[in-house]
């Protein structure tokens, strides 16, 4: 029963954790942004470029360099992911911008140069880039069948649809600059603008309670619960009551649980790009640049949102709250299962298995990615502790790559989105490719001449080629070169 309970705690407090930490700057401008996707941007706009008949020169480069500009994990991912999806983008392309955004964007690129050095970050970029195109490519080779059902599914659904508004691209940007405000980690974003003590005695004791409550590792990936955190909690659950009673049934007409939903959102967004910190006698609240940032960019989305005619704005709010539906609560048991397992997986397993470069070590290490997730670049330095403690760097870069796309929760949340049989196939080509990846740079650290790493990159590319030029969908899919 104490083990049983042990289990059950860490996963409530990585349920608490994560809830507090992630969801609000990062899900929930994702979710309002794959709702405006797949309401406001019309179809041609999507499959021009990412779209399954769009030549691959123009959509896989294209995909890869969206997913570049997002700075973000791979739970916040998917709701874009399925926006883009849902508008008509083709499935490879979709999954290259899947795959590549979370581990090959800018500033998880130039946060693991600073790290682990500018030859590991250059060997990230160069193999998630071919890898994820690869895979991307794979993906649309082997399913071309439900992908061209998908591609007559939002033609249908989408073809009376025109050019983009103005008034919709503002939307568009505008939730971009809120996810981006919100997540990205520079000074002139942290830096404190003003502070005052709030005259609140019981917050040192809340947040012993809380630390009680939710006891944490950070070496194990555990975050812990702040006061901040527990009050964020607290208004997410009013988000969600709101939105239920405001949104289900948003394409009849707004009501006034509609606006008290999106009126908690815009100051929850608030509430969590301030800094809240327990004092001695009282609860510091301290301005920062977030949140001065983040308060500007939803000015800009009330703006743009408010020159949206009737129908466009209650299809844009519709469309998020289907996405939350879809995606939310399989991203709640995903979350609670890793807190679970977590507590099962002991981290010394994993040094003791890859502290060489050989398969073993690196499929270990991309196991470990699935299980023991950290959110956006927490898993840079994380692996940095583990390169001290011995960890060899093929399997290091095998982990990095599979870390921020197969977490748990994840997987989940993608199979909603294209079903299990894709899914399943996605982890699978994920697993191996990050593998493959490892050991191929595991071999340059190791001194390996280069001609013979060239040599077996050039074999796996080749099979890979000779794979798609097998695969009956690449020989009956019309040709785009």
């Amino acid at each position: 029963m104490n083990t049983f309970l042990h289990l059950m705690n860490g996963g409530a407090g990585n349920l608490a954790a994560y809830l507090a930490a992630h969801v609000l700057l990062c899900l929930l401008p994702a979710f309002f942004i794959a709702g405006a996707m797949a309401a406001l941007i019309p179809r041609a706009g999507i499959t021009r470029w990412l779209g399954r008949s769009a030549p691959y020169r123009v959509s896989y480069p294209a995909a890869a360099a969206a997913g570049s500009l997002l700075a973000v994990c791979s739970c916040t991912i998917v709701p874009l992911f399925a926006g883009i999806y849902k508008k008509g983008a083709g499935l490879g392309p979709a999954i290259t911008f899947l795959f590549f955004a979370p581990a090959g964007n800018v500033l998880a690129l130039a946060y693991t140069g600073s790290i682990l050095g500018a030859e590991f970050a250059f060997a990230r970029l160069l193999l998630c880039l071919l890898f994820g195109v690869g895979i991307g490519m794979l993906m649309a080779a082997l399913f071309w069948r439900d992908d061209a059902g998908h591609d007559q599914q939002t033609d249908a659904l989408f073809a009376g649809e025109a050019s983009l508004g103005r008034a919709a691209a503002g939307v568009l940007v505008s939730l971009a600059a809120v996810l981006i405000a919100g997540t990205l980690k520079v000074s002139l974003l942290t830096a404190t603008v003003g502070a005052v003590v709030l005259p609140l005695p019981w917050a040192e004791a809340w947040q012993a309670t809380l630390s009680g409550w939710v006891p944490f590792d950070a070496a194990r990936g555990e975050e812990g619960v702040s006061v901040q955190g527990s009050l964020l909690i607290a208004l997410l659950l009013l988000i969600g009551l709101a939105a239920w009673k405001g949104l289900e049934n948003i394409v009849e007409g707004a009501n006034r649980w509609t606006w008290i939903a999106m009126g908690l959102t815009a100051a929850t967004l608030l509430l969590a790009a301030v800094r809240l910190t327990p004092r001695a006698g009282g609860l510091e609240f301290a301005l920062t640049g977030r949140a001065l940032a983040v308060g500007l960019a939803l000015w800009a989305v009330l703006h743009h949102a408010r020159r949206l005619d009737g129908d466009a704005w209650r299809a844009w709010l519709w469309e998020s709250w289907r996405f939350v539906k879809q995606i939310f609560a399989l991203l709640v048991v995903g979350v609670f299962a890793v807190g679970v397992i977590r507590q099962l997986i002991q981290p010394e397993w994993i040094r003791s298995l890859a502290g060489s470069n050989t398969l073993l070590a690196n499929a270990a290490a991309v196991a470990f990615g699935v299980f023991m997730y950290f959110p956006t670049l927490v898993e840079v330095p994380v692996a940095r502790m583990f390169l001290d403690l011995g960890m060899h760097r093929g399997p290091l870069l095998a982990y990095l790559m599979a870390d921020p796309e197969l977490s748990l929760q994840s997987i989940l949340m993608v199979a909603a989105v294209i079903g299990r049989r894709r899914t399943f196939a996605y982890v699978g080509l994920v697993a191996v490719f990050s593998t493959v990846a490892g050991l191929l740079y595991g071999a340059w650290v190791d001194g390996v001449n280069p001609a013979w790493i060239a040599l077996g990159l050039a074999a796996f590319l080749g099979a890979l080629a000779a794979l798609l030029a097998w695969t009956p969908g690449r020989r009956a899919a019309p040709n785009r070169a």
